[in-house]
């Protein structure tokens, strides 16, 4: 994993859409660190779109429609909550920086995000970045059991009908695991991402 840092503390959205398209993300040590590095992981976790998997736990959720399923609702709201302290995560990798590069790519319709909401409140969410045929999930948050779980199969629905052909994770959790992301190596993923930037996708109708 290569960790150079960046220079300054504002990410060019010029320079941050390059950087994804040579399989390289920005972090950051915490949240009140104003730098960020960029990581390029020796081997990458995906989401094989015709691979995905339902467990039934989640597919009985589905069934019973618990959540008001809204797409780039309130992108700033969602990506704010992904940076909020948790009981399981103490500190977050959103930093100022970050938050303002993702919103800028957000107002280009480079970024979007899949919104849970319950009574006009928002209960979970994820939000990526999109760039030819490849959506490059970043960050998911729950407020309530199910919540992200549902946003991520409503995103694969979404992928599936609007011509993505790659949904990366950046890395693998047991979690994902249970849906089916696996971890390719640097070379293969690479290759993958070349041939999903050929062509172009579009996130919303």
């Amino acid at each position: 994993m290569t960790r150079p840092y960046a220079p300054g503390f504002h990410i060019p959205t010029d320079l941050l859409l390059k950087a994804y398209a040579s399989g390289v993300f920005p972090m950051a040590e915490s949240a009140s660190d104003p730098e960020v590095f960029w990581v390029r992981p020796e081997t990458r976790g995906i989401i094989p779109l015709d691979g995905f998997h339902v467990p039934k736990s989640l597919a009985k959720t589905l069934r019973r429609g618990r959540f008001d399923i809204r797409f780039d609702s309130d992108f700033e709201a969602t990506i704010d909550a992904c940076a909020e302290k948790r009981e399981e995560r103490t500190s977050t990798w959103i930093n100022a920086p970050i938050r303002q590069a993702y919103v800028e790519l957000h107002r280009m319709d480079h970024a979007h995000s899949v919104e849970a909401w319950r009574d006009d409140r928002l209960i979970g969410g994820l939000y990526g970045v999109s760039l030819g045929r490849v959506f490059f999930g970043e960050s998911m948050f729950s407020r309530e059991t199910d919540a992200s779980k549902v946003c991520l199969v409503h995103l694969v629905e979404r992928l599936k009908a609007r011509n993505f052909v790659l949904l990366d994770t950046q890395f693998t959790t047991e979690h994902l695991k249970r849906f089916g992301a696996v971890d390719v190596p640097r070379a293969k993923y690479e290759t993958m991402l070349a041939e999903a930037l050929k062509g172009s996708a579009t996130f919303n109708p």
